[in-house]
């Protein structure tokens, strides 16, 4: 390693300096949605990952801390939307409120579920399983519908605590 370079052992005094290095990997963004008996919920996420292919599993892992998680733990199902570049509004409102949907184009499915519209990916969940994971809980949903709407385009990217969008080259 370079004189300059950090090497550390995760621990409590150390938070910032791993939320900085867990940032250096690059994601794409999402909001999750489910039905609550309070209406229709949202949250963004970065860490929509697929799971497997058969059968078709996705997973996400939001805060404990987060007052939103408890409802999303106990959702039967909820949503995973891939956002498009040009969605930072939907990214940066959802991150922060999880209601508030009349600001953006969505509908409510034939089965409750609330769906925002204009997104580059819809994956319509089961809930498969919950597990704790420190402080955060992975939960797992079994993909029941997917849609791909023909629109297209670069997704929004989160990157060492920025949004952006993926530019081509090398």
């Amino acid at each position: 390693m370079a004189e300059d370079d950090l090497e550390f052992v995760p621990g409590p005094d150390r938070a910032a300096d791993l939320r900085r290095a867990l940032g250096c990997f690059g994601t794409g963004v999402t909001v999750v949605t489910a039905r609550t008996d309070r209406g229709p919920l949202g949250m963004t996420a970065n860490s929509f990952s697929s799971v497997s292919l058969d059968p078709p599993l996705v997973m996400w892992s939001p805060a404990r801390a987060s007052r939103r998680h408890d409802a999303f733990a106990a959702a039967e199902r909820f949503a995973i939307h891939v956002l498009g570049a040009d969605q930072l509004d939907l990214a940066r409102h959802f991150a922060t409120h999880g209601h508030g949907f009349d600001a953006f184009d969505w509908i409510e499915g034939e089965d409750g579920m609330p769906r925002l519209e204009g997104c580059l990916a819809r994956f319509d969940c089961t809930r498969y399983a919950v597990h704790p994971a420190g402080d955060h809980s992975l939960i797992l949903g079994t993909v029941d519908s997917v849609a791909l709407p023909a629109r297209g385009g670069p997704g929004l990217l989160f990157d060492q605590g920025r949004y952006g969008r993926f530019s081509p080259g090398g």
